[in-house]
């Protein structure tokens, strides 16, 4: 049963557009289809990745982490969604944990994440 649930998601992945490969402390530019009314406009979401899980399936989410006026606000994604018309990568982040729900505590200085280097 597992096989043909795999073989579907994998079918259902094709008609997705290609992302880039992003990991936990990446800084995202999202850009969201918002629907108001009868109109449709594209609206950017920037913030620090702080977790991902089902890596490797359709049910594949991330949350980000933005700052605004000192409050956060976090967003989950689905990754194969219609709503995301891209994904841009601003800042990759050199960090030691897959979560970093640690952030939510923090402000100012103390929420900085060192870049990755390649």
């Amino acid at each position: 049963m597992s096989n043909i649930i795999n073989y579907l998601e994998k079918k259902q992945i094709i008609n997705y557009p290609k992302f880039p490969l992003f990991r936990s402390g990446d800084t995202l530019e999202i850009k969201i289809w918002v629907v108001e009314g009868s109109k449709k406009r594209l609206q950017t979401f920037e913030g620090i990745v702080i977790s991902l899980t089902k890596k490797n399936s359709f049910n594949c989410s991330f949350t980000i982490r933005k700052l605004s006026n000192g409050i956060g606000i976090e967003r989950v994604f689905p990754l194969y969604s219609k709503i995301i018309n891209s994904i841009i990568i601003k800042k990759k982040g050199h960090v030691r944990k897959a979560k970093l729900y640690y952030l939510r505590k923090l402000t100012g200085k103390a929420a900085r994440i060192k870049e990755r280097l390649i």
